[in-house]
């Protein structure tokens, strides 16, 4: 079971949440509804980020997070790729391989998400949703990016969103590649481990691949 007291960010907002009583469903619903909206984008991402809100739910619960707790990355995921409403569409829609000042246009896109939502509160603390939408990208041994955190640097949401993130993508049909069985992408996961991903959450992911897969073909 993971700790209470290791959970910052994600405590405070599931106690503010939970005094919010009703509006927790609206917070669900505005955060999916923003989801959805960076998904109308491209149709090559239709439905990822409920993918990767209903994967990181279940991760969540496997490392032991109380299901309110894993109700706080459930909304994450739905927004942790909300920072590409600021990447132009000729870099976000290009069929082709994106140039390098491309590239460094589309990686800004976690702090252009933390950007977004920085004016509520409730996303804002340490750790929380603001945190896991800017970090999504970090890797385990610091080759991430914005910061190039490692380890329990990076909030546990974030670690957690990051493998989630990777499943969905790699599953997912692109214009440029196809995409790979969920067994392939699970095995590329496991390959990397302790290097672009928290070896507890992987662990997690393999002892948890069926039930996901059995959600995912039902979505």
């Amino acid at each position: 079971m993971t700790p209470l007291r290791c959970l910052p960010g994600i405590n405070e907002l599931f106690v503010e949440i939970k005094s919010c009583g009703a509006s927790c469903v609206s917070l669900h619903q505005f955060s999916e509804a923003m989801g959805n909206a960076v998904d109308a984008k491209d149709q090559n991402t239709y439905q990822h980020s409920q993918h990767v809100a209903v994967i990181s739910y279940l991760l969540a619960l496997a490392v032991g997070f109380r299901p309110a707790q894993a109700d706080v990355i459930h909304i994450a995921g739905h927004l942790h790729d909300i920072g590409k409403i600021a990447v132009p569409d000729a870099v976000l829609l290009k069929q082709g391989k994106l140039t390098e000042n491309e590239w460094l246009t589309m990686r800004k896109h976690p702090e252009s998400g933390a950007k977004i939502v920085d004016n509520i509160k409730l996303f804002n603390h340490p750790g929380g949703i603001k945190d896991m939408i800017l970090c999504h990208h970090e890797k385990f041994d610091g080759s991430g990016y914005p910061n190039q955190l490692s380890g329990n640097q990076i909030p546990i949401g974030a670690r957690i969103i990051a493998v989630a993130d990777a499943l969905s993508a790699m599953i997912q049909v692109r214009i440029y590649r196809p995409g790979r069985s969920f067994a392939e992408a699970i095995n590329e996961i496991l390959k990397n481990s302790g290097s672009q991903f928290d070896p507890v959450i992987v662990v997690a992911l393999e002892g948890q691949a069926a039930t996901i897969k059995s959600w995912l073909d039902h979505m």
